[in-house]
């Protein structure tokens, strides 16, 4: 089980170089091939209508001034690769909006990294849902990188959000190349009721000895939101008791990313698209929104 391709989406944003330095130290460790993709920011659909592409001086101008943008983005792409030592790359640009291209790529790939959403530098040419989009159509596994700080390392240390669920459980697999490397892989499950059979008489046991079979370095811990499950209040109106929120869950991993001192959380995604809106978990909200380390989803 390995990464034998891998994906980056590269853009004009200040992280860009970021994920393409994580991509490729991946890609080198991996013996992967690399491909850094830029998109022009035009729906492939457009392209393929001739006839409006071609009654339209002033619309092949932006479209010629979108694909130079994209040219110009991969700029930085072949020598970030080849000073890490990539022996193994290809630069794409894809007549393509980003979120669309990029998971039509990944079909065809092993890991898609893409970075965090700036919200206070917006780009003209990527939707402010593109991480979310990639997560819930591409079919693979997505690393997003924040879009401030800077990672010496990836990896090492891993904190893997379980809760049994089948994403959780396509996170983990998915991460396997990586957990396989890590000097610990710390499973944290959340408020565990002893009534939910989701994890078995003993929580975490099964996913620990999964884990450990594969070579890696486990440690399991139980961990609370706040709520005392034993203790829960009721609603008056439902009479249903009170849940943790994923709020509640995804501040608690944040939280332990820094207490932990890991440096990549692991967790499934959780949410669904209708059209082109894109309804997210709240765990999965959250760590979008509020990434501290780079993080691996699966959905």
């Amino acid at each position: 089980m390995s990464f034998k391709t891998i994906l980056v989406h590269v853009d004009e944003s200040k992280q860009a170089a970021e994920c393409i330095r994580i991509a490729s130290e991946i890609a080198l460790i991996e013996n992967a091939h690399l491909i850094g993709a830029a998109m022009t920011g035009v729906s492939r659909y457009l392209y393929r209508d001739k006839s409006i592409v071609d009654n339209d001086p002033g619309l092949i101008s932006h479209m010629t001034f979108l694909r130079d943008r994209a040219e110009r983005a991969l700029q930085q792409f072949e020598p970030l690769a080849q000073k890490i030592g990539v022996s193994s790359f290809e630069q794409r640009v894809i007549d393509d909006e980003a979120a669309g291209g990029i998971c039509l790529q990944a079909r065809y790939s092993d890991l898609v990294v893409i970075g965090q959403i700036d919200p206070d530098a917006p780009s003209p040419t990527v939707l402010s849902d593109f991480p979310e989009y990639v997560l819930l159509n591409s079919g693979r596994p997505v690393l997003v990188i924040p879009y401030a700080g800077h990672f010496e390392t990836i990896g090492k240390r891993i904190l893997i959000a379980w809760d049994g669920s089948k994403e959780a459980t396509r996170a983990v697999t998915n991460a396997i190349p990586f957990l396989k490397r890590a000097e610990i892989a710390h499973v944290v499950i959340f408020d565990y009721d002893a009534r939910n059979d989701t994890h078995g008489g003993q929580p975490g046991a099964d996913i620990a000895l999964y884990l450990a079979r594969h070579g890696v370095k486990v440690e399991v811990s139980l961990h609370a939101t706040g709520i005392n499950l034993s203790r829960r209040m009721v609603d008056s109106k439902t009479g249903e008791a009170q849940q943790p929120t994923g709020m509640d869950i995804g501040n608690s991993l944040l939280s332990l990313t820094s207490d932990m001192n890991v440096d990549m959380l692991v967790m499934g995604g959780y949410g669904h698209s209708r059209f082109r809106e894109t309804m997210l978990g709240g765990v999965t909200r959250t760590l979008m929104q509020s990434m501290t380390v780079p993080v691996l989803m699966s959905h």
